[in-house]
């Protein structure tokens, strides 16, 4: 019987599970470890919480916990309650596909100011992941910047410019929804150092700026290429162009309905936050592109802003042990080989980059390598050795059918017009675990 350990219960995670199952059937057992007592990862705290639709991929993953051969284990920190050592000691293979969770750091003057947030910090804020719960942010002034050009910012943006009857159908907690309510953010300006043409955002998400009841997106027409130029483009981005053309037409008289400007501020690159304690502002370079890449001009300027959302690129955290990219933000890997007996899959191999769905070919690709490199496999302890340590250190960790009493318990607490009110306390979840 092969033993399989994967540390992260994400997409990634899952996926990889569902390959070892089709390459090896019945003969072999996955324990899928996650630092939180809950399962799936960026689909429960990165997708923003109004994209119910995209959420629904985590039933696919419930029928891979709910087999036999597949184990969710929980509350386990590997690196501190257990090592990646250890766990190769008992199992065939080793798979970490924990993602990137952390921010990429600006490198700007002030970016360590009071309400300057990377955006795996503020989405982590709104969508309820207890790392981030207590942020607190203040929305008390009239413009946010958010610095990026892909769908992450895109979802900031559309976050902060909705009313509360447009969260209904979604699972944002109530402690976000609450000082949203309260927020008079007027002007949300959408930073990015190159132009229409490079953004790295898809036609849905932009063309869910159209729709918004209280907000309208603003791009100025001298921004955009010779519409000629658009047929170079591949026909997803040239749909997204599209979207920004059209919003570059829309007229000012639609505009007097929509208190809120959702501004691109295209060819402008971050030089430094300002404020003294608390950002009061952003001072931006005006770009220029040559070979495709933002040049600098020495034209600044400066924004006024009392929140800034970073969405420029997150990064892998490491584990000891683990050979690490400190550069690429990732794990150091072969192709998802990392040495004898462990590898990486996802983010945590490739850096932040595809969809949801990259991760399924990536999750096969790591299952047939490791099918090449044990072979018949040397066969060891597996849940049984993990099972033997975390007794002896009283790791508390849960199942994936206390999985299923906490997502029970969120259920029963929602709001009349939300899926679930998520705990947002690891404490919260284990109690809810303990309730018959």
């Amino acid at each position: 019987m092969r033993q399989i350990a994967i540390v992260g219960s994400g997409p990634a995670g899952y996926y990889t599970a569902e390959a070892a199952q089709k390459q090896w059937g019945d003969d072999v057992r996955v324990d899928i470890f996650d630092c939180l007592p809950v399962p799936y990862g960026l689909i429960r705290t990165g997708v923003a919480p109004d994209h119910q639709s995209i959420k629904g991929v985590s039933r696919r993953y419930e029928k891979t916990s709910l087999s036999e051969n597949v184990r969710f284990i929980g509350n386990v920190m590997i690196g501190k309650d257990i090592s990646v050592a250890e766990l190769q000691d008992n199992y065939d293979a080793v798979v970490l596909a924990t993602g990137a969770p952390n921010d990429r750091k600006l490198g700007l003057d002030g970016e360590n100011l009071r309400n300057v947030f990377g955006s795996a910090t503020f989405v982590g804020w709104y969508n309820g992941h207890p790392q981030f719960a207590q942020l607190d942010p203040d929305l008390s002034h009239n413009t946010a910047v958010v610095i990026g050009n892909g769908n992450v910012a895109l979802d900031v943006a559309r976050i902060l410019s909705k009313t509360r009857g447009e969260f209904a159908g979604s699972d944002i907690v109530a402690h976000a929804l609450d000082i949203l309510a309260t927020s008079n953010i007027e002007r949300i300006v959408i930073l990015g150092r190159r132009g229409p043409h490079q953004i790295a955002m898809t036609p849905k998400e932009l063309g869910e700026l159209a729709d918004l009841e209280r907000a309208c997106p603003r791009v100025d027409a001298d921004d955009l290429p010779d519409e000629g130029e658009d047929a170079l483009l591949e026909p997803g981005q040239r749909k997204s162009v599209n979207h920004l053309r059209g919003f570059a037409a829309i007229p000012e008289a639609h505009r007097a309905d929509k208190p809120v400007d959702i501004e691109f501020d295209f060819f402008a690159s971050p030089k430094a936050i300002l404020g003294d304690g608390k950002v009061t502002g952003i001072e931006v370079e005006r770009t220029q592109l040559k070979d495709n890449r933002a040049v600098g001009t020495g034209e600044t300027y400066t924004i006024d802003a009392g929140l800034v959302v970073a969405c420029i690129g997150y990064q892998t955290s490491p584990i000891p042990g683990v050979p690490f990219e400190e550069e690429a933000g990732r794990f150091a890997n072969d192709e998802g080989r990392i040495m004898p007996g462990l590898y990486c899959v996802g983010w945590a191999r490739r850096g932040p980059s595809g969809t949801i769905g990259t991760n399924r070919p990536d999750g096969f690709s790591c299952v047939e390598k490791i099918a090449e490199d044990i072979g018949d496999g040397a066969r060891k302890a597996g849940g049984e050795g993990f099972e033997a340590l975390a007794n002896e250190r009283s790791i508390d960790f849960v199942e994936f059918h206390d999985w299923q009493k906490i997502d029970e318990a969120e259920q029963a607490r929602a709001r009349e017009d939300a899926p679930r009110e998520k705990f947002v306390a690891v404490e919260e979840m284990i109690a809810a675990t303990r309730k018959s």
